[in-house]
């Protein structure tokens, strides 16, 4: 998680709420932090969390607005350009997309959701190995990272590496917490299937 922040534990619930968790409940945890950030007098927690209630609502270019003035505010905080990065994606500027990642990851080279999502991104445009080096990077900050292991597996599974990624998707199932993410748990048992077919059939 990013560590340049007072509110790290509480950013880190709502990365998992936004990850496995449901709208509402990013949406409680978010209003939480900018009540708290409110509270305390905190210009810059106040801005990345309105910056997170506008990512929430897909509010993009108001939830930019807030990044920006977050980062003023705390130009070591990876999280607010990693969030910014993510704006833009679904704004459809990858390039200057990119770019963010890249300042988040040079301000705060220790903070794995960062490589993750520039991974992501990576994948989803097709530069699949590349993509890889970033989620192994992730997972040498961070090696409980479920999520991780899920979109290192689509790589691979991209790539043909077939038996690596079921080794990535049975690492998301050990990683897991216990009577969670049941549609996760679904949609990965039924990739697994479809590889290991794949495998038998060789």
């Amino acid at each position: 998680m990013s560590r340049n922040s007072e509110f790290s534990e509480l950013r880190f619930k709502l990365d998992e709420a936004i990850t496995y968790g449901t709208k509402k409940e990013a949406m409680q945890l978010a209003k939480e932090g900018l009540r708290e950030a409110e509270e305390k007098g905190l210009a810059g927690e106040i801005e990345y969390f309105k910056g997170q209630i506008g990512l929430i609502n897909e509010q993009f270019s108001a939830a930019i607005e807030h990044f920006d003035a977050a980062i003023k505010y705390n130009p070591a905080d990876g999280a607010s350009y990693n969030d910014r990065a993510l704006c833009m994606v679904e704004l459809g500027f990858i390039d200057e997309a990119f770019d963010y990642f890249d300042r988040g990851i040079k301000v705060e080279p220790d903070y794995a959701t960062i490589y993750h999502n520039k991974g992501w991104l990576l994948n989803n445009i097709g530069r699949h190995i590349e993509a890889i080096e970033y989620f192994k990077k992730a997972l040498s900050l961070e090696p409980g990272r479920a999520v991780t292991y899920d979109n290192l597996a689509d790589a691979l599974y991209n790539l043909g590496d077939y038996e690596g990624a079921l080794a990535a998707y049975r690492r998301v199932f050990e990683l897991l917490k216990p009577g969670c993410c049941k549609e996760i748990r679904q949609e990965i048992s039924l990739k697994m299937k479809e590889i290991e077919k794949r495998l038998s059939g060789r």
